[in-house]
């Protein structure tokens, strides 16, 4: 990887991470189609990995937001679904995943545009959970249908339960990944070696992240949802 690259993919990291630690959702949307572009191999290990200690920070930080019973269906069923993602890597092309991933996130989207606000209850969380758990292993997006449940919640509930979902999830994933041979330890060097640019990130993303109200945070949600979906069905 040349030296121009390093840099693009170092600054790529740092900026998702402030996104992500500022508004508890972004970071593979920003990251996976740059790490694609760059070097296909790295998605979706690499994304995966570099989110694990982002997540980790960002759950610690928010603790005392936690929806545990939330974070508590949503992980069991997204745990139940990682090993569908591995199935989907094997079994549909990444064009027709990216298709069939984008309709369905831009339609929830559309959806939520217009339904009243809402409380989760265990269907929403174990419905997010399964979708998030084959879209996050199959590609290193999964942030959409967590979004889309917790849109109506506070700013600090929604950062502190997505973290704490993603963080179970990347690690399962990532396992499982590697347990088949679809990991490699070279995607979890640059993980580690960009890692200074992923802290630069997470620590600018503290200065401004009590400053988000639940009005912008719901919009930042569904437009999140918007764009990772579009970019997935023009095959970002």
């Amino acid at each position: 990887m040349s030296t121009e690259t390093v840099v693009v993919l170092a600054v790529t990291v740092a900026v998702a991470a402030f996104v992500q630690g500022a508004s508890g959702l972004g970071f593979a949307l920003i990251v996976a189609p740059v790490a694609g572009l760059l070097d296909p191999g790295l998605v979706p290990v690499f994304v995966l990995a570099s989110m694990v200690p982002l997540n980790l920070y960002v759950a610690w930080r928010e603790r005392a937001a936690l929806d545990l019973r939330g974070a508590g269906w949503i992980t069991a069923a997204r745990l139940a679904a990682t090993p569908g993602g591995l199935m989907l890597l094997w079994v549909i092309p990444d064009r027709r995943l990216g298709l069939f991933v984008g309709v369905a996130t831009v339609l929830a989207a559309v959806v939520s545009l217009a339904a009243p606000a809402f409380t989760p209850g265990r269907g929403a969380y174990l419905g997010a959970g399964v979708v998030t758990g084959l879209t996050e292993t199959a590609t290193g997006v999964g942030g959409p249908p967590l979004a889309l449940v917790y849109q109506h919640r506070p700013p600090a509930e929604l950062r502190a339960t997505v973290a704490v979902c993603f963080l179970v999830g990347e690690v399962a994933s990532l396992a499982l990944l590697f347990a088949t041979g679809r990991g490699s330890t070279a995607h979890l060097g640059w993980a580690l070696a960009l890692l200074p640019a992923l802290a630069v990130g997470a620590w600018l993303s503290r200065l401004v992240h009590q400053r988000l109200d639940a009005r912008r945070m719901r919009l930042f949600v569904l437009v999140f949802a918007l764009v990772s979906g579009t970019g997935l069905i023009v095959g970002l």
